[in-house]
């Protein structure tokens, strides 16, 4: 009698097990498409479902150790073709050659400030002594005040907590840098004034005084040196050899700030208790930079520089890869780049277009485009619409 109903159940099993079978594409078609859907609409507005700790232990602890021979290396190379550079181009001497050596000067003139900004978050090396004199030398060669560039940042990053509307037209991103310091009383946050240069600004407090008085008196010599070899060398050869090539960094150093905040449809804006340091960090954008990657030491790797400044920049990409798991669509692909990045052209521009202010309510806001800026008001209409 078992026997028999056994042998009647297992045609009765096959079957619903044949069933099932055909039931599954069907239902995990339905549960592709139900991802497929919560991935279209996906809001880059609300809080991560990961903490900063969680990116953290995604990445390997070695990427968080500091060599300073290392960073000394790159030091020694970028100050080396630097220097051949100048050499070359003075011996030459025709001006179908100048503009090659402008834009290849300009691009190591960011590639000095990448590492002297390394040496301000302290991931150049763990002696402290030793980051603030190469910070010192190299961006003072720049004629970058060291430490008062920190308080730069900090005072942007009050400057755009509190502005209504941010309005970014040419030549405003190419020029921005040199702009903020030579007009020092425009682009303070409320209760600050003063300059980057003077210790006895209320920029800086009493225990930054000293730093101030060494920054300063560094970027002075600098800048008494240029004039110097204004004089003996003439002014038109020292614009040749130093002055354009300061403008192109310059453009870069600008260019690529803009680039790592702006230029994507879902960047969102916090404001009250809607901001965190992690949401912050995740509002900012990698970019490719093609062959100039490595030159530029790895500053495209934005988002993991942003959250975890420490790490050296030998360690980003290694860094970045780790933690994309964990960042998942909070982490925006860069666009790949040929060996040159024009592409960042097309998105400079785009960005130009589009992104002109953000309303001053709401603690979660995005980039606006307000028409009334330029005649290209609608093209950026109709491009928010593709």
């Amino acid at each position: 009698m078992q026997t028999q109903t056994q042998t009647q159940q297992q045609p009765a099993a096959t079957a619903a097990m044949s069933s099932s079978r055909q039931r599954r594409p069907d239902q995990e078609a339905a549960a592709k498409a139900t991802e497929d859907i919560s991935h279209q609409f996906f809001d880059a507005g609300k809080p991560p479902p990961f903490r900063i700790g969680d990116i953290r232990a995604a990445i390997p602890a070695h990427c968080w150790r500091k060599s300073p021979w290392r960073s000394l290396s790159f030091v020694a190379r970028d100050v080396v073709v630097v220097a051949a550079l100048a050499v070359a181009a003075a011996a030459v001497d025709r001006w179908a050659v100048w503009p090659l050596y402008w834009a290849a000067q300009g691009t190591m003139f960011w590639a000095l400030f990448v590492l002297g900004h390394d040496c301000g978050h302290g991931s150049f090396s763990d002696n402290a002594t030793l980051n603030s004199v190469v910070g010192h030398l190299l961006h003072s060669f720049i004629l970058v005040p060291y430490h008062g560039w920190y308080i730069t940042e900090k005072v942007y990053r009050q400057l755009e907590q509190r502005t209504k509307k941010l309005r970014f037209t040419p030549p405003f991103p190419l020029l921005a840098f040199p702009v903020y310091l030579v007009c020092i009383p425009l682009y303070r946050s409320p209760g600050k004034s003063g300059s980057h240069f003077l210790p006895s600004s209320d920029l800086f407090s009493p225990k930054e005084h000293g730093d101030v008085m060494v920054s300063t008196t560094c970027w002075s010599i600098m800048f008494a040196s240029l004039i110097g070899m204004a004089c003996v060398f003439g002014p038109l050869q020292v614009l040749k050899i130093y002055g354009i090539p300061y403008l192109v960094f310059v453009m870069w150093l600008d260019l690529v700030t803009y680039l790592h905040h702006h230029g994507h449809q879902d960047l969102p804006w916090y404001r009250g208790e809607e901001w965190s340091y992690l949401r912050g960090g995740l509002t900012t954008i990698d970019r490719d930079y093609g062959w100039i990657n490595k030159i530029h030491h790895d500053i495209g790797t934005h988002v993991i520089h942003h959250l975890f400044p420490q790490i050296p920049h030998y360690h980003l990409v290694e860094a970045t890869k780790a933690a994309r798991p964990v960042l998942g669509r909070y982490y925006r692909e860069p666009e790949k780049s040929g060996p040159l990045p024009l592409h960042l052209f097309g998105v400079l521009l785009r960005s130009l277009r589009m992104d002109h202010f953000v309303s001053d309510h709401g603690d979660v806001v995005y980039y606006q485009t307000d028409h009334t800026l330029n005649a290209a008001g609608n093209w950026a209409e109709a491009d928010k619409l593709k």
